[in-house]
């Protein structure tokens, strides 16, 4: 048996970090992607939900209105966009997105001398599963607490009532003045209703989407490391650009054939997601392929993008690493936006994922049409442009 020559050990370290050294790139992303990563599941992942957009609709004035909207207001959970009159405005602004519910305390809500319970409606995005889970809940606590409050001032009142009555008729029993009232009714005060406005929508239904066009990523970035860095690397585009061939040819060849393939991923996935899962689509299921067909499309220009510069698989892959699993953080896929710190929510906005899976879900969830996803398809197809038009202007002929 031969021993080990730590002299040679140590020459084959020297020279695996020397070639670290000289690529920068794949050196810098070891040290970056680890950071990233502990910073996104501390940060990002499991948080509590907080600051959950919503609008105040205020039918009438008084302490009791300006009591429940302060309660609203102080609460971590919420952030009042605006307060405004209009019932059907504040279900309109669930329905565009601007806000996640809106809570409509009616126009009797400070008649403390009306006997009936006051209808207190909410409209919640329940396409959003986990912030309706959440919001849910802390609403109805709320308004139980404020109902046992405004119960305690209708009894005040009637308690007051009561006496002014007894001093009026001499010889009747104080007592009587409240007898026959239904004191479980006055602690009742408020009746809670929700509206959820796409139905009720299980995890399974919030997730799909998201899943959808992470795959779609995943698989568009990936795929074209091996098809581009790869090949570089293994000499194949060498003895292709032997040949009078262009770089759009080739980067054009690249393009379409990973197109195809990725678009026969999505559609196996969907139709696997309707089959395994009873996943209903509520719009248009064209729509929706074409929505994963420019998700495919961005991701594999943002390939091309990548490996127009890089000389090695593995180089590719470091690179690409930093901003694919972040993006599978901070764009929504697991968690709604509202759960991650503010900067990683703005940080998300620069993320093509998220409007990928804002469009999707917008699709499949809330039965959405191109008018009402313009926005998030301008974006997309403004990130595909300048990917391509990154890695084509700097793709690297040199090999």
């Amino acid at each position: 048996m031969k021993k080990v020559e730590t002299k040679k050990i140590i020459w084959m370290i020297k020279k695996d970090l020397l070639v670290l050294w000289r690529h920068k790139p794949r050196l810098f992303s070891i040290f970056l992607f680890p950071i990233l990563m502990i910073a996104l599941f501390g940060y990002g992942m499991g948080g509590s939900i907080e600051n959950v957009p919503i609008v105040v609709v205020k039918q009438t004035d008084g302490q009791m209105t300006d009591t429940t909207i302060n309660a609203i207001k102080n609460s971590s959970l919420y952030d009042v966009k605006d307060i405004i009159g209009d019932p059907q405005r504040g279900r309109e602004m669930v329905e565009s997105g601007q806000v996640k519910a809106a809570i409509i305390l009616p126009s009797d809500y400070e008649d403390l001398n009306d006997s009936n319970s006051k209808s207190v409606v909410v409209y919640v995005d329940s396409s959003d599963q986990m912030a309706t889970s959440v919001l849910v809940p802390a609403t109805q606590a709320l308004f139980s607490q404020m109902s046992a409050e405004i119960g305690m001032q209708k009894l005040e009142a009637l308690q007051t009532q009561s006496a002014a009555l007894q001093v009026q008729s001499q010889g009747v029993q104080a007592s009587s003045g409240l007898s026959g009232i239904n004191f479980q009714n006055i602690m009742n005060s408020i009746n809670f209703q929700i509206n959820k406005i796409y139905g009720d929508i299980k995890y399974i239904d919030f997730l799909v989407p998201a899943i959808l066009a992470m795959t779609v990523m995943m698989g568009a970035m990936m795929s074209m490391g091996e098809s581009l860095a790869g090949e570089r690397e293994r000499g194949e585009l060498a003895r292709l650009f032997m040949t009078p061939t262009s770089v759009s040819t080739v980067v054009g060849g690249k393009i379409i054939s990973r197109l195809i393939i990725q678009t026969a991923t999505a559609m196996v996935l969907l139709a696997a997601a309707i089959i395994l899962f009873n996943i209903t689509i509520a719009g248009s299921i064209l729509l929706t392929i074409l929505l994963l067909i420019l998700t495919a499309l961005c991701f594999v220009g943002f390939g091309i993008m990548v490996s127009a510069r890089v000389s090695t698989q593995e180089d590719y892959v470091q690179m690409v690493m930093p901003f694919s699993m972040p993006m599978m953080f901070i764009s929504g896929v697991f968690y709604p936006l509202e759960t991650m710190p503010w900067i990683f929510q703005k940080i998300a906005y620069i993320a093509p994922l998220t409007y990928a899976n804002n469009a999707l879900r917008a699709v499949m969830l809330q039965g959405a049409g191109i008018g009402d996803i313009w926005v998030e398809l301008v974006v997309l197809l403004g990130f595909t442009l300048l990917f391509f038009a990154m890695g084509v202007t700097r793709f690297n002929r040199d090999i």
